[in-house]
């Protein structure tokens, strides 16, 4: 008969690894660039509290009634330019993104691409983790700077869904990383690039705008939050700031270019409907730049971690003929992290820090 202790040495070993997942959320895209889906887009993302910020008792006629049979059909349109054989390019960046860090961080891991609108979503992600049984979940929005209708949403999104699981892993999210090295190096050598190619009177850096408002909400003591001389530094009273933050990226990225004072300028995008949104407005610079006779322009889209509507078309196309119909010469925009080593590098750093 054998021992207790002999049993044990010839019984297998049963080795249990405790696995992590990733789930990396990006803003979302339409399902196509048929106006059908571009209309389901609109409303999903436009029907969020965060996003569109007033009663819902006026929020639901403005957005199904007014905003998106009207808009749809135009931003379908747009869309058409930007697709490609791929899909929407925020997609397909996306999902190279979750293949690479797949790579890059091994087995102990499982990343998992979601959109906060549209598909693959958030539920289907996290889902799969809770089926999993894993023991910690790791939640990255690829928003550089913060915003509640943005990082703050994919924050919120994630605790409506796991609030109704009867057993709740160890949750991480990460924030912002406007700050990172990697994120300040992928757009300096970039522009380093074009740099050497040519020579630039100016130096742009376009962020997507948003609400006045939503700053002002923001500001938890309000008296900090003035719109002006207040995101002249970033400090802790303004640290999670998205204005803030953005006019700080600038100051990161203009250091690290040696860029003298003058020759660039911070300014916002895409603004919607009559309420004021954060300033400088990018289609006034623009207008302003070529009309003082600044002939070559090198412009940055630094909220964005793939190339998209908003920086392909928006900054890419429609502000380089805006800037040439008012008698500039060249305009070239830097192009977002997409699916570079640098960008897999810094999502790696992330996930490993939390």
């Amino acid at each position: 008969m054998q021992t207790i202790e002999a049993q044990s040495l010839t019984k297998p070993q049963i080795k249990t690894k405790f696995k992590t997942g990733v789930l990396i959320v990006n803003l979302g895209t339409p399902d196509s660039p048929n106006t059908p889906d571009v209309r389901k887009y609109l409303r999903e993302f436009l029907m969020d509290g965060r996003v569109l910020d007033i009663p819902s008792a006026f929020r639901w006629p403005l957005v199904n009634l007014i905003i998106s049979p009207f808009r749809g059909p135009k931003s379908a349109k747009i869309y058409k330019e930007l697709w490609s054989e791929r899909g929407s390019p925020l997609k397909f960046y996306g999902v190279d993104a979750e293949k690479m860090l797949q790579e890059r961080l091994g087995d102990d891991y499982v990343v998992k691409l979601a959109m906060r609108y549209q598909s693959p979503s958030m539920d289907e992600g996290l889902d799969l983790f809770k089926k999993s049984g894993f023991k910690k979940i790791i939640v990255v929005p690829l928003f550089p700077q913060y915003a509640s209708a943005s990082t703050g949403s994919v924050f919120e999104k994630t605790m409506k869904i796991v609030s109704d699981w009867q057993i709740i892993p160890e949750l991480h999210f990460t924030n912002t990383f406007f700050d990172h090295p990697k994120f300040i190096e992928h757009f300096t050598q970039t522009a380093r690039k074009y740099m050497a190619e040519s020579h630039f009177d100016h130096f742009l850096f376009s962020y997507h705008g948003l609400p006045e408002r939503h700053m002002r909400k923001g500001d938890c003591t309000g008296e900090v939050c003035k719109l002006g001389s207040c995101c002249d530094s970033l400090h802790s009273m303004n640290q999670l700031c998205y204005r803030a933050q953005c006019f700080e990226t600038t100051r990161l990225m203009v250091k690290e270019l040696g860029l003298e004072e003058g020759t660039y300028t911070t300014c916002f995008q895409s603004r919607l409907g009559n309420d004021p949104w954060i300033k400088p407005y990018t289609d006034d610079i623009v207008k302003e730049l070529a009309k003082a006779g600044k002939n070559n322009v090198l412009a940055f889209s630094p909220a964005f971690v793939s190339d998209c509507l908003e920086t392909t078309i928006e900054v890419g196309e429609e502000y380089k003929e805006m800037f040439e119909e008012n008698g500039g010469k060249h305009w070239q925009l830097v192009e977002s992290l997409n699916n570079s080593t640098v960008w897999i590098d810094l999502l790696e750093d992330l996930v490993k820090k939390a």
